[in-house]
């Protein structure tokens, strides 16, 4: 009787044991699924990608207070499978952005926002080389991807290089948006420009305030960027 109370408890002991193993065996393949799954699904995230200098860099502010950051937080909540990649460089040209964005496009890219030109007109750079800069590389990223969706960010300038500089400036954005049938924002820092409770001490880079403005000025076009995509999907 001792002994079979003996091998009774074994048995016992064996069989909670191997429960116990099963059950571990079991949480980690749950686990490793769940990583599994987690990770396809960042990876079947569509790409937003914002090109540009320090107003899409966010110049003077702390990580995630620039527009492209706010705009990741609107996309959340709504839902929309969406990853924002900011690829802004503060001080960057229109020539320099030419040639980094062969290395910043090696990743897949279904929506490019283009941001540049506002250092160029701050220095006076020919027009012509601005614009024809701007060009390679919407030619550039169209080469890359011809489905992907290019948003081209309008600029202004104040009228330090004179009228006529000024003026031909802000028509480069909506003459190569026309001509590239691309989507533009009129110009990205509408309500903001020139207003000082807006604008950090330089005058030129937006506060946290200003870039909630940016953001919906980007969104105004975004939105229906998005929500085009998503039609011809269904």
């Amino acid at each position: 009787m001792r002994s079979f109370t003996l091998f009774l408890s074994l048995f016992i002991l064996i069989s909670i044991s191997s429960c116990g193993e099963a059950t571990k065996k079991e949480e980690k393949e749950t686990s490793e699924e769940s990583v599994e799954n987690e990770n396809s699904a960042q990876q079947k995230k569509k790409v937003i990608l914002f090109f540009g200098d320090s107003l899409t860099a966010g110049y003077g502010l702390e990580q995630g207070e620039g527009f492209p950051e706010i705009l990741q937080e609107k996309i959340d909540s709504l839902g929309l499978s969406y990853q924002v990649v900011n690829a802004g460089l503060s001080g960057e040209t229109s020539a320099g952005g030419k040639n980094r964005i062969d290395w910043v496009l090696k990743q897949n890219v279904d929506v490019f926002v283009l941001e540049l030109g506002a250092n160029d007109g701050l220095r006076g750079i020919p027009l012509e080389e601005t614009r024809n800069n701007l060009q390679q590389i919407i030619d550039f990223v169209r080469e890359q991807n011809p489905d992907i969706e290019i948003i081209l960010a309008g600029m202004q300038i104040p009228p330090n290089m004179g009228q006529d500089y000024t003026s031909e400036f802000k028509a480069i954005f909506p003459e190569l948006a026309k001509k590239n049938e691309v989507h533009l924002i009129k110009f990205l820092l509408e309500d903001v420009a020139g207003n000082p409770d807006l604008n950090q001490q330089d005058g030129i880079h937006p506060t946290v305030e200003g870039q909630e403005i940016v953001a919906d000025n980007v969104w105004e076009v975004l939105k229906d960027v998005l929500q085009n995509k998503k039609d011809t999907q269904m």
